[in-house]
């Protein structure tokens, strides 16, 4: 398995997956290894990580629905202290799928009114408003032009640990169908599962789009991509034009 860090760095995708690479091989993973993610939060930053390994074309990769939280709470056994010694191995330097994301250039061609894509924004409504602050200090809310409002937190449910603390798993598929239909519609979401209409998903830095993108994938969707630098890359520079809600 392979612990999904809260935070991505802000870096090209191509020169991102380069600096990760050695850390890849470091953990003797293989073109044929098939790779577990889980993040501490339940379902938090694990699908980040498991887009960019799809992304470069390792297929064979998952999350651990629930994360560390659910695998203690079915009382499976974990390990402290050091790791074992681990076999170095050689990754073949992958080719990233370009279809996958979307660039700055590409969303702002997007942002008109017979746009392409139906861009999904992962933040909360207060966010995509711009009733609520963002919380980097000095970047403005609101949200991109002809985007949709699709907090993250929809796709998910709670479970309360033996503990008595809370984590996050994915909602049932038919679940999350029914989540996007109440968001886009009826006919939209069919266009979207049947791939008549692309979807990009962004967020505030690029992280909870990928619990989008996961749930998407789950219903089938094949036609989505993520805005990776998401509503922080967005709303920085001065030139982008921010709706607000009245």
């Amino acid at each position: 398995m392979w612990y999904a860090p809260r935070h991505f760095i802000h870096l090209s995708p191509s020169f991102r997956y380069s600096l990760r690479l050695p850390c890849i091989e470091k953990f003797g993973i293989e073109k044929e290894t098939h790779v577990v993610i889980y993040d501490t939060h339940g379902v938090f930053s694990s699908p980040r990580a498991l887009f960019m390994f799809r992304t470069f074309g390792h297929q064979r990769s998952s999350i651990l629905d629930g994360g560390l939280p659910a695998w203690l709470a079915g009382g499976f056994p974990v390990e402290s202290g050091a790791l074992s010694p681990i076999t170095v191995t050689k990754y073949a330097t992958p080719k990233l799928q370009v279809e996958a994301l979307r660039s700055y250039e590409q969303i702002v061609a997007n942002s008109t009114a017979d746009a392409s894509d139906l861009i999904l924004d992962a933040r909360s409504y207060g966010r995509y408003s711009g009733l609520d602050p963002e919380p980097r200090p000095g970047l403005s809310s609101g949200h991109i032009p002809n985007s949709l409002s699709l907090p993250f937190n929809l796709f998910l449910r709670q479970i309360m640990s033996p503990d008595g603390t809370t984590y996050t798993v994915f909602l049932s598929p038919k679940d999350i169908r029914k989540v996007l239909e109440q968001t886009v519609g009826l006919e939209r979401a069919d266009s979207i599962i049947h791939g008549a209409l692309p979807v990009t998903t962004s967020c505030g830095s690029g992280m909870t789009a990928g619990i989008l993108w996961l749930g998407l994938k789950l219903l089938g969707v094949e036609r989505i991509s993520l805005y990776d630098e998401s509503w922080t890359g967005y709303a920085m520079r001065p030139m982008s034009q921010i709706e607000k809600s009245s």
